[in-house]
């Protein structure tokens, strides 16, 4: 059986000497980057074996509710928050970017590799316009396919969702029917398909139902072999998700002070136009020494961590914003 990424990660890690006494850090969010943040944990654990980190692969709403809540030490997001939900925070919170990936579209359609898709179609198909295999308009695009007449199954997230929002957020910029019946936010109000928790949900629903599509962060399309499309750029080209294609993304965007930015639709040519940065929510300001304890990390991430983002099919950050983070890392207390 394929593997599915398990929801928790619970991984020992070794408290900074001048933080004594913190033995343990919770965090909680975002499915999207779970397999880069279980990674690094595990490597770190190799560094510092005394301090334990749990992470709850949750999604980014829960990440967002939880950090705003203070029932855990970090969020995890790949939605910005809003500036709504950052009213309600008390304290300053900060959005470090920590990698780059990509959503793609997943497909269960035996006899099919390599399908295109435009923002046009995808957003056709996940308003529930465009209801069948053969329809003209994929047709087109994939002159060569072997498109059968049966009915699309339509897979999302039921949870609120990172991974949501980039992709939504990409067909808000390309349709304008999509912008105006459904929007962009961690959760939308679908217009058909099933639901499916996590992005490890949505990968296991799409395996299990031929003619499904979905969509999910590029790992988890690769670690369960799930075949996955290009999707047409705003330069006009077919672009698959890959390190490359998503770094290309957000190469020579500029980034706001406070990290909070939407790369999709990107106009660099080689750009995979469904791209993201991911966020860990972190307060600047913490109780006794897990500011310490987490400033060690993040610095750690920001050298070590980043060297093992594109094994994994993650972009690290551009040499420009991760000098930003670094800065920002610093004034975590």
């Amino acid at each position: 059986m394929r593997n599915i990424f398990k929801a928790v990660v619970v991984v020992a890690l070794a408290a900074h000497p001048a933080a004594a006494g913190v033995s343990t850090l919770n965090g909680a969010g975002a499915t999207f980057p779970y397999p880069i943040y279980s990674k690094w944990f595990d490597d770190y654990n190799k560094v510092k074996p005394d301090l334990q980190i749990n992470y709850q692969s949750i999604g980014s709403g829960g990440g967002i509710r939880q950090i705003t809540a203070r029932t855990v030490d970090f969020g995890a997001t790949d939605a910005p928050m809003t500036d709504k939900q950052l009213f309600k925070v008390d304290g300053k919170l900060l959005h470090l970017p920590t990698v780059l990936g990509g959503v793609v579209p997943v497909y269960n359609l035996p006899g099919n590799g390599d399908l295109k898709f435009t923002g046009e179609i995808l957003a056709g198909i996940f308003m529930g316009k465009i209801m069948r295999w053969n329809d003209p308009a994929l047709q087109k695009e994939n002159p060569d396919a072997k498109l059968p007449d049966m009915p699309i199954t339509v897979v999302h997230r039921s949870d609120g969702s990172g991974t949501t929002y980039c992709f939504v957020d990409y067909l808000s910029k390309v349709s304008k029917e999509w912008d105006k019946k459904v929007g962009r936010a961690a959760s939308v109000n679908w217009l058909t398909g099933l639901g499916a928790k996590g992005n490890e949900g949505v990968a296991g629903l799409v395996i299990q139902t031929p003619n499904s599509i979905g969509y999910v962060e590029l790992v988890y399309a690769k670690q369960n072999n799930i075949s996955y499309g290009a999707v047409k750029n705003a330069s006009g080209k077919f672009v698959k998700a890959g390190v490359e294609s998503i770094a290309a993304a957000a190469a020579g965007l500029k980034m706001p002070a406070d990290f909070r930015v939407s790369i999709t639709d990107s106009p660099n040519p080689g750009a995979y136009p469904i791209s993201t940065y991911t966020w860990l929510l972190v307060y600047q300001k913490n109780p006794g020494e897990k500011g310490a304890v987490l400033r060690e990390f993040l610095s750690w991430m920001l050298e070590e961590g980043q060297k093992r983002a594109a094994e994994l099919g993650f972009s690290p950050l551009p040499a420009d914003v991760k000098a930003m983070v670094a800065k920002a890392v610093q004034t975590v207390q």
